[in-house]
């Protein structure tokens, strides 16, 4: 089975930093993405970043400059480092996987749990 583990989620004050890290683990063949998504109490869950098994990203416009999607050298996690943290920010954040078993299999996809972030003016 495949496993998703997400940390790094907490309280912080608007201009601070937080760094999520999401790192998967089980029969992977191959990863075709990794990415946050997030939740804000009353909202529709939208997509924050990602980023693909060539390293292509993609952000919302409400968070580029301020934050920086990545893998580690052996793919199997992913960061999101926030910085310039902004109210607007606060929500569960969602790490998904998009993943393949096997060689030429079906894309899967994974969700977290999700981690809170919260940032206070």
């Amino acid at each position: 089975q495949v496993h998703l583990v997400e940390s790094g989620g907490g309280l912080v004050q608007a201009g601070g930093s937080l760094r999520l890290s999401c790192e998967a683990s089980g029969s992977i063949s191959r990863i075709d993405t990794m990415g946050w998504y997030r939740q804000a109490p009353g909202k529709q869950r939208d997509l924050v970043a990602v980023i693909t098994s060539g390293g292509n990203t993609n952000y919302a416009d409400s968070v580029k400059g301020r934050f920086t999607i990545s893998r580690d050298n052996a793919e199997n996690t992913v960061h999101l480092q926030m910085n310039s943290l902004k109210p607007e920010d606060t929500g569960v954040y969602y790490c998904n996987l998009g993943y393949r078993s096997w060689y030429g299999g079906p894309r899967t996809d994974l969700w977290g749990q999700g981690t809170q972030v919260t940032v206070s003016s």
